[in-house]
């Protein structure tokens, strides 16, 4: 059962939290923030992304550019920039997205949830991703951004977020990407008690995004009580900062596949081979979507062909083998194109679906890439039934958006 506590956020006052909130620091590169930094003092990216108060090219993994998002965090506190609330409390924060709006509850998950089991995960993470977000864990003493976490469906906790959300809010603005971002803070003590209660009674909590961020935060969490002589469980150093969304209001899109070669086939033999476990059929030059699970869109010299996965090449019964991502991987990018390892393949790169279908045709058609394989995307249910079952899903299969925003709150571990 899962067991959250809230906690004193740290989060910037009302008038600068536009200045101050920023992109998470995985989707973007060190370029890309100094630009979106740039004039801007108070922008997170000198906490999350410090490199960029060194000149380009400086090693991001650097001691000093951990040392400066210390120094960093430091100086936003002290210029009031990001202020500690004077109560322990839980909030809510909304993104709307193209009309549609999700509402998650901000809370402090367990550690040892995450040691045991009780917070799923359906991805792999590495190693050395993991041992960057826990340096800046440990240095910062703090979890600067939060993680995104899906929860069964809960009748009460939608009436207690809606009885919250039915007023004013504390932040209320729409990011340069177009999204909107909601905040509101839960100071009544019942409420507060009575949310503590329910999510107790909710055996399992989903990661959604940010593996790496939520085992660092856990990881280091262990680390500390290891070192304190005197650990009781209930030192703030046991819980990470999360934002958690009823799984019925997330939305998965498609994460897509560019490949820089047809290993050594032409483009009538590709699509010969293509034809033996899918029936391919050719769309011309308009953009085409794939319309339901196992079917695709491959886009090659300029036109569009629709591929649906013959019967018997698929398991519908595996949690695994009924993804698109399985069948696209074995059937297609292993067996033709010789792609074993999508995590270190060089030959191929992978987009996620809020760039859109054009962006697949226009890395073919600038001679960049060979070919393009657009999927359907993975439904909640498909997430959390693979989590259920102990399984990984293969890499790069889910893309969450809106992403959450980086300094709306912040989480210090003592």
């Amino acid at each position: 059962m899962a067991k959250i506590k809230p906690f004193k956020g740290i989060r910037p006052p009302q008038a600068l939290v536009e200045q101050v909130a920023s992109r998470p620091y995985d989707v973007l590169n060190s370029e890309e923030a100094r630009n979106e930094a740039a004039g801007n003092e108070k922008s997170l990216y000198h906490i999350i992304k410090p490199e960029i108060d060194f000149a380009p090219g400086f090693d991001e993994h650097d001691p000093a550019v951990y040392e400066k998002a210390v120094e960093n965090f430091k100086k936003f506190q002290q210029n009031g920039w990001l202020v500690q609330d004077p109560k322990e409390m839980y909030y809510v924060y909304a993104q709307t997205m193209n009309g549609r709006t999700q509402y998650g509850l901000v809370v402090c998950a367990n550690v040892d949830d995450y040691l045991n089991g009780v917070i799923k995960k359906h991805e792999l993470t590495r190693r050395d991703k993991e041992e960057d977000r826990m340096k800046h864990v440990r240095v910062n003493n703090a979890n600067i951004e939060p993680v995104f976490f899906a929860y069964p469906d809960h009748a009460e906790l939608n009436a207690i977020v809606s009885k919250i959300t039915s007023q004013p809010p504390v932040y209320d603005f729409t990011a340069p990407d177009g999204f909107g971002h909601h905040f509101w803070t839960i100071e009544n003590d019942d409420d507060i008690a009575r949310i503590t209660e329910l999510f107790a009674g909710i055996p399992y909590l989903y990661i959604a995004d940010g593996h790496h961020r939520t085992a660092a935060a856990a990881l280091v969490g262990a680390e500390k009580a290891k070192q304190n002589p005197h650990h009781k469980g209930d030192e703030e150093y046991n819980y990470f900062l999360a934002v958690c969304f009823p799984a019925s209001q997330l939305n998965i899109i498609d994460y897509n596949r560019v490949v820089k070669d047809l290993n050594g086939l032409s483009d009538e033999e590709f699509l010969s081979r293509l034809s033996e476990n899918f029936i391919v059929e050719e769309k011309g030059n308009e953009i085409y979507k794939p319309q339901r699970l196992h079917n695709f869109a491959l886009y090659l010299n300029h036109k569009w062909y629709s591929l649906t996965a013959k019967e018997g090449t698929y398991d519908d019964n595996d949690p695994i083998g009924i993804l698109d991502v399985t069948i696209s991987s074995n059937l297609i990018l292993d067996q033709i194109l010789g792609i074993k390892d999508l995590r270190s393949d060089k030959r191929i790169d992978f987009v996620g679906g809020i760039r859109g279908l054009q962006e697949l045709s226009r890395r073919v058609d600038s001679g960049e890439m060979k070919v393009a394989l657009a999927l359907y995307p993975v439904s909640m249910k498909q997430l959390m039934d693979i989590a259920d079952t102990g399984n990984i899903m293969p890499p790069k299969t889910t893309w969450f958006e809106p992403k959450l925003r980086s300094g709306l709150i912040i989480h210090k571990l003592s």
